[in-house]
Order: C-alpha cells, then sequence, then structure tokens
C-alpha cells in the first residue's frame, strides 16, 4: 500500500474509533465528515492527474487554425490592403504636392504602402507555413 491509501485508512480507522466513543447518535455527523475528507482528496488527485496531462498539451494545427478563423486572423491581410487603399488617398495627395516633392514623393509614398503591405504578406505566408509544417503528431 502506498503512502495515501495508509493515510485513508488511518482517517477511516479514526473515524471508526470515534464512532465507538460517541455512539451511533453521532454516526451520521462521522460518516459526512469522513465522506467531505475523501472527497477532498479525491478531487485534489483528479486536479493532479489532469494537470500532469495539460502540461505537455499542444494545440494541434486544426485546432490552431480554428482558433484564427473564430478570430479573423485570417482577415488581417484583407483589413491591412483595405486601411492602406483608403490611407493611400490622402497620402498620395499629400505627397504629390509640389512642396511634398511631386512625382518623386507619390513614388515615394506608394513605394512605402507597398513594402508594408508586402512585408505583412510575406509573415503571414511565413507564418502559415510554420503552422502547416507541425503535425498532430509533434
Amino acid at each position: 500500500m502506498d503512502t495515501r491509501q495508509d493515510e485513508l485508512r488511518r482517517d477511516l480507522d479514526a473515524t471508526l474509533q470515534a464512532r465507538k466513543e460517541l455512539g451511533k447518535e453521532y454516526e451520521d455527523a462521522l460518516v459526512d465528515s469522513f465522506m467531505k475528507r475523501l472527497d477532498a482528496r479525491m478531487d485534489a488527485r483528479v486536479d493532479r492527474s489532469a494537470a500532469r496531462r495539460t502540461e505537455d498539451f499542444e494545440p494541434s494545427r486544426r485546432d490552431l487554425d480554428r482558433d484564427d478563423r473564430s478570430r479573423g486572423s485570417g482577415r488581417a491581410g484583407n483589413r491591412l490592403a483595405v486601411v492602406s487603399l483608403a490611407l493611400g488617398i490622402p497620402l498620395s495627395a499629400i505627397a504629390a504636392s509640389p512642396e511634398s516633392g511631386g512625382f518623386a514623393g507619390l513614388l515615394a509614398c506608394w513605394a512605402g504602402i507597398v513594402g508594408v503591405n508586402f512585408a505583412a504578406a510575406l509573415g503571414n505566408r511565413r507564418d502559415r507555413r510554420e503552422r502547416s509544417s507541425r503535425s498532430d503528431w509533434d
């Protein structure tokens, strides 16, 4: 027997001894008290077991993809493109003005917008590749 069973046996023996000393009128209270201690021990044991099982849990790719879709991160690239185009209009007007450089300013503005979108697309592509390279067995 391991120490937990020895401890449980001692608690049960103590409860039975208390019943002998106190009489049958305290039997219900003694049994309730013992059952509460037993329930607490079982809850603690289940919690430890669940914690051990979930320590090394890594969600599968399917779970990660489902979480991404639920948060809408698959549409992040679309949102960035729309925001870039919306901001591109006033930025183009400002950059194309003669004080800001004219055509060279316009080219610089759109080169920056394209660069930001390109970098975001490469980052999303790399993230997808990293997620897809992991299998459910890893």
